[in-house]
């Protein structure tokens, strides 16, 4: 059975090891890279080539949706998902 290959782009370490621990115990799921910089997160996409890629919106280096716009101008293939939190608070 192939397993469904996943890349994890998140500058927030615990973040990106919560999703880790929790995909790694589903049947089917395999983290194959993880990045906390959005330009080292491009070229490790780029080269490992992963099923899905779980992407924060906002990371050093490039945002989530420069990475994706990159991505998708060499391939259809990957999909992308993109993560957001927002910090302000409706009164």
């Amino acid at each position: 059975m192939n397993k469904t290959k996943i890349f994890l782009a998140d500058d927030h370490a615990i973040l990106r090891e919560g999703l880790r621990y929790i995909l790694g115990s589903v049947t089917g799921y395999e983290v194959v890279g993880e990045s906390g910089d959005g330009r080292e997160a491009l070229g490790m996409i780029e080269k490992l080539k992963p099923d899905i890629a779980i992407i924060d919106i906002s990371m050093p280096g490039m945002t989530g949706v420069e990475i994706a716009r990159q991505v998708k101008k060499y391939t259809r293939t990957v999909r992308i998902i993109i993560l957001s939190r927002h910090d302000t608070r409706n009164t």
